[in-house]
C-alpha cells in the first residue's frame, strides 16, 4: 500500500511539471516504440517457426561455380538424378522448377508465376493441404493427367475461397507448348520459396520438362532442389555425404565441369535459407532501434537527474525528518514507473503503425513479412524496456548524506557541481555517440542512393513502354506464333504517338530470368585471356528496330532486318565493350563467331558460325550502375523468343497503353497484355529496396540526432543556471558577455568532440569486425565519418546558442544579489 501511495504522490508531483513529463513520454515513446515495432518483424521474418513439418530436417542444395561468377545455380535433371543415387543421410529430394504460365480458364487469361514440382515435393517440404489434395508420386510420368495446386493467397484473393475450383479444368500455356490440367487442392498458408508463386503444377503440364532438353541436358539447369534428413542423420553428414556424391560426379564429367571453373556443392537448413537476404538488414535495424533506445534514455537520464538535482532540498528535508534512503529511492522508482509507463502507452500507440511501415520495408527483402501486424504477444517486451528505463532512472540521481541534508536543509543551496554535472555529461556523451553511429551508417546508404538516383542508364528510360505479350501456342503452329508478333509490331507501329516497335524476350532490370542468361562462345581471331578457352557472353534475342526503340545509335555496321531469317545467313550484333575485349584495336565486323557452350543442343540454337553484322553500345539491363556488358543479340526470327512489346512514344506512354491492347485484343481475344511501364519506372522500382533503406535508417539518424541536440542544449541550459552566481561574478570583475557566450558554446562542442571521437573508434572497430562476417554490408568510411562529425558538431553549436545566449545576458547586480 505504501508504494501505491507513493505512485499517487509522484504523479502529483509531476503534474506540476507536465512539460517535462510529456518531454520524458514522448522520448520513451520513440525509443521503445521502434524497439518494440522492428522486434515484431525481427520475430515474425526471422524468428518465427515456417509452416513446414519438422523446419530443422529441411535442407536446400545448392551448387555454385565461382570460375564463372555463378554463386548460387539450380541443378539439371541428369545432375539431381547422380546426387539423388544411395543417400543415407537424406530420405529422399524434392525440386521445383521456376516457370511463367498463362492460365486460361479462370477468369481473363493472365501470366501468372507458376512452379513445376516432382511428385515427392510436397512431401519433402512437410506441407499440408487447407482443401483436396496435393501432389504425389502417381502425379509423375509423361502419361500422367496435368494436376495443379492453388497457393493459399491466390485463392482467396484471386479466387474468394471459392471451394468450388477443385476439379475444375484449366489450360496452361508455356513457351513450348499448351497443355490441361485439373485444379486437384489449395496449398495451406506458407512461405513461397525460392519464388512467389500463385500455382503449382506436376512435370507434365510443361512440355519443355518433358523433353531432351530437360531430361538429358546435364547443362540445362533450371531445377531447385530441397531434402529432408534421414532420422537420426546430422546437417553436416548431409553436407560431407552430398560433397563426396558431386565431387565423383565431377570426376565422371571433365568436359562439364572444368577446373577452372570450381564446381562446388552448399547444403543449408531451409529456414536459414529463406532468411537469409532479410537477416542481415532487420538485425541492423534491430541494432539501430537499440542505439535510439540507449540514445532516449540518456536523454531521459538526463532530464530526471536534472530535475533530481533541483529537489536535493526536498529530499534532504525529507532525509532529515526521518526519511529512509529506501523510502527516498522508492518516491524516485514511482515517479520513474509513472514517467515510463506513459512512454510506453505513447508507444503501443507508435508501434501500430510503425510496424505497418517496417513490415512493407521487410517485403523487399522477404517473403515471410507480407501483411505483418503487432504482435501484441509483444506487450510484454514493451513493459519489459519500460521496467529497465525505470530501474535506470530511479537509481541514477544521488542522494543526500546526512550531513549535505541538514547543509541543504539550512541553506536551501542547490549544487551542480561534482558527480550530478560529470553524469549529466556523460549521458549527453553517449548520445552524441550513438547519434554519430547511426548517422554514420545512414550517411552510407545516403550516399549509396545518391549515386544510383544519379547514374544514367544508357538507353532512354522515359519515353520507352514494356508490355508483356506471353506466348500463346494453342491451336498455333511457331510459324503463326512469329506471324503474330511480327503483326502485332506492324500493328501498333501504326497508332498515333507511337515512334518505334520493337520485340524481345527480356524486360531490362525486371526479367530476372531471361536476365540471367549467359553463353559460352568463340570467336575468329578473338584475343584470349588467362588461357581461357571459351568466353561468356549475355544472350539477348531481339527484333529488328530493337535499337532504334531504346534509343541507341549502330556503332558500326547495320540493324537486323526482316530479312534476316530462320534459313538465311545466321547474324550477330554485339556490345562495344564485347567488341573492345575480343578485337582491340580492330575492326569486329564480318569476323564470325559460333556458340560453344553444351546447353545448345537442348535449347534448338545451332553451333553454326555467325556473321557479326553490327556493334551497339552496351547495355547493362541488369544492374542499376552498369558495367560492361559483354552481350550478344540474335534476330528472334532466326533463333530466339519473343514475348515482350516495346514501344518508343512522341509523348506519354502510358496514353498508348489502352490503344494497345485494344490492338493486341483485336488480333487475339484471349492474348494477355500486362504489365505495361515505362521502363524508367521498372528502374524506379528496382531502386526501391536502396530508397527505404536509406529512407529508414536516415529517419533513425533525424530522430537520434534531435533527441541529442535537446539533449546536449538541456545539459547546458542547466549547467547554466547553477552558474548564475559565477557567471555574475565574472561580469561584475569585467568580463565581456562575449567570454561567457564562448564558454557555453565551448562546453557544448567538448561534450560534441567527445561523443564524436568515441564514436569514430567504436565505428572503425565495429566496421572491422562486422566486415569479417558480413562481406555484402557497405560499412562507412572516412567520409561517411568526416561529414557525420560534421553534422554533430553544428548541431552541438547550434544546440548550445540558446543557453550560451542566455548565459551572456545574466545581470551581475541580480546574481550578487542572490548571495
Amino acid at each position: 500500500m505504501s508504494f501505491i501511495r507513493d505512485l499517487k504522490i509522484a504523479a502529483r508531483s509531476l503534474s506540476r511539471v507536465p512539460a517535462l513529463w510529456i518531454t520524458v513520454a514522448l522520448t520513451l515513446a520513440l525509443g521503445i516504440g521502434a524497439n518494440a515495432a522492428i522486434f515484431s518483424v525481427v520475430r515474425a521474418v526471422l524468428l518465427r517457426p515456417l509452416a513446414n513439418r519438422d523446419e530443422d530436417h529441411l535442407l536446400y542444395l545448392r551448387q555454385s561455380a565461382p570460375g564463372l561468377g555463378v554463386a548460387n545455380a539450380t541443378f539439371s535433371v541428369p545432375e539431381i538424378q547422380d546426387l539423388g543415387k544411395g543417400l543415407k543421410t537424406i530420405k529422399e529430394l524434392g525440386t521445383f522448377s521456376a516457370i511463367d504460365f498463362t492460365i486460361v480458364g479462370l477468369g481473363t487469361p493472365r501470366e501468372i508465376p507458376a512452379g513445376v514440382v516432382d511428385g515427392n515435393y510436397f512431401d519433402v517440404m512437410g506441407l499440408r493441404p487447407v482443401l483436396g489434395r496435393l501432389l504425389t508420386p502417381a502425379d509423375d510420368g509423361p502419361n500422367a493427367p496435368g494436376a495443379i495446386v492453388l497457393t493459399y493467397k491466390f485463392w482467396t484473393t484471386s479466387l474468394h475461397s471459392d471451394p468450388g475450383v477443385l476439379g475444375k479444368s484449366v489450360r496452361l500455356e508455356s513457351f513450348q507448348g499448351a497443355r490441361n490440367a485439373v485444379i486437384v487442392g489449395v496449398l495451406e498458408p506458407s512461405v513461397p520459396y525460392p519464388v512467389a508463386t500463385e500455382i503449382i503444377a506436376n512435370v507434365v503440364t510443361s512440355p519443355h520438362h518433358l523433353s531432351a532438353t530437360m531430361v538429358t541436358g546435364r547443362e540445362h539447369r533450371m531445377t531447385e532442389v530441397f531434402g529432408r534428413l534421414a532420422p537420426g542423420a546430422t546437417l553436416e553428414a548431409a553436407r560431407a555425404e552430398l560433397r563426396t556424391a558431386y565431387s565423383a560426379m565431377i570426376g565422371s564429367h571433365p568436359d562439364v565441369y572444368k577446373s577452372a571453373d570450381h564446381y562446388q556443392i552448399g547444403v543449408t537448413r531451409m529456414h536459414d535459407q529463406i532468411n537469409s537476404r532479410a537477416n542481415t538488414v532487420l538485425w541492423v535495424l534491430f541494432a539501430a532501434s537499440g542505439l535510439l533506445f540507449v540514445i532516449a534514455c540518456s536523454n531521459v537520464a538526463n532530464l530526471v537527474l536534472a530535475r533530481s538535482v533541483r529537489r536535493e532540498p526536498e529530499l534532504a528535508v525529507r532525509s532529515a525528518l526521518g526519511a529512509s534512503a529506501a523510502a527516498l529511492r522508492r518516491s524516485l522508482l514511482a515517479e520513474s514507473i509513472i514517467l515510463c509507463g506513459s512512454g510506453t502507452l505513447a508507444a503501443l500507440i507508435l508501434a501500430w503503425p510503425m510496424v505497418a511501415i517496417l513490415g512493407r520495408y521487410a517485403a523487399r527483402f522477404s517473403v515471410r513479412a507480407d501483411g505483418i501486424t503487432l504482435d501484441f504477444s509483444l506487450v510484454w517486451f514493451g513493459i519489459l524496456l519500460a521496467l529497465a528505463a525505470a530501474v535506470f532512472l530511479a537509481y541514477i540521481p544521488r542522494l543526500p548524506s546526512a550531513d549535505g541534508s541538514r547543509s541543504l536543509v539550512l541553506t536551501g543551496e542547490v549544487r551542480v557541481t561534482g558527480r550530478s554535472g560529470r553524469r549529466l555529461r556523460v549521458f549527453a556523451v553517449m548520445q552524441i555517440t550513438a547519434s554519430f553511429l547511426l548517422l554514420a551508417g545512414a550517411g552510407v546508404l545516403m550516399r549509396t542512393l545518391y549515386v544510383l538516383e544519379h547514374t544514367r542508364p544508357q538507353i532512354d528510360t522515359s519515353h520507352v513502354l514494356a508490355v508483356n505479350l506471353p506466348v500463346i501456342s494453342y491451336g498455333r503452329t511457331p510459324e503463326q506464333v512469329r506471324d503474330f508478333y511480327h503483326n502485332a509490331q506492324r500493328q501498333v507501329a501504326t497508332l498515333p504517338g507511337v515512334e518505334h516497335v520493337a520485340t524481345g524476350f527480356s524486360v531490362p532490370w525486371r526479367d530476372d530470368q531471361g536476365l540471367s542468361i549467359s553463353f559460352a562462345f568463340a570467336a575468329q581471331g578473338a584475343t584470349r585471356k588467362n588461357g581461357q578457352d571459351d568466353l561468356r557472353a549475355k544472350f539477348r534475342s531481339v527484333s529488328p528496330d530493337f535499337f532504334a526503340t531504346m534509343g541507341l545509335p549502330i556503332v558500326e555496321g547495320r540493324d537486323f532486318r526482316d530479312t534476316d531469317k530462320d534459313g538465311t545467313e545466321r547474324v550477330v550484333i554485339i556490345s562495344q565493350s564485347l567488341a573492345n575485349s575480343l578485337f582491340p584495336g580492330q575492326p569486329a565486323l564480318n569476323r564470325e563467331l559460333h556458340w560453344t557452350d553444351g546447353v545448345m543442343k537442348f535449347i534448338g540454337i545451332s553451333y553454326e558460325p555467325r556473321r557479326i553484322v553490327g556493334v551497339v553500345p552496351d547495355i547493362d539491363d541488369e544492374n542499376i550502375i552498369p558495367s560492361p556488358a559483354m552481350t550478344i543479340y540474335q534476330p528472334s526470327d532466326q533463333e530466339g523468343w519473343s514475348g515482350r512489346l516495346f514501344v518508343r512514344a512522341k509523348g506519354d506512354p502510358y496514353a498508348l497503353v489502352p490503344a494497345i491492347t485494344r490492338t493486341i485484343h483485336e488480333m487475339a481475344s484471349d492474348q494477355p497484355v500486362e504489365h505495361a511501364s515505362t521502363l524508367q519506372d521498372i528502374r524506379t522500382e528496382v531502386l526501391a529496396p536502396d530508397r527505404l533503406n536509406a529512407i529508414v535508417f536516415g529517419g533513425f539518424a533525424a530522430v537520434a540526432l534531435l533527441i541529442s541536440v535537446v539533449g546536449v542544449a538541456g545539459v547546458l541550459a542547466f549547467s547554466v543556471s547553477g552558474r548564475t552566481r559565477e557567471f555574475g561574478i565574472r561580469m561584475a570583475l569585467g568580463a565581456q558577455p562575449r567570454h561567457i557566450l564562448t564558454d557555453v558554446l565551448r562546453d557544448g562542442l567538448v561534450i560534441a568532440c567527445i561523443g564524436v571521437g568515441a564514436g569514430v573508434v567504436i565505428g572503425f572497430a565495429l566496421s572491422r569486425i562486422i566486415g569479417r562476417y558480413v562481406g555484402e554490408l557497405p560499412m562507412p568510411g572516412l567520409p561517411s565519418f568526416i561529414a557525420s562529425a560534421f553534422v554533430i558538431l553544428a548541431a552541438a553549436v547550434i544546440a548550445s546558442a540558446v543557453p550560451a545566449a542566455r548565459a551572456a545576458r545574466v545581470n551581475a547586480v541580480e546574481a550578487l544579489r542572490s548571495e
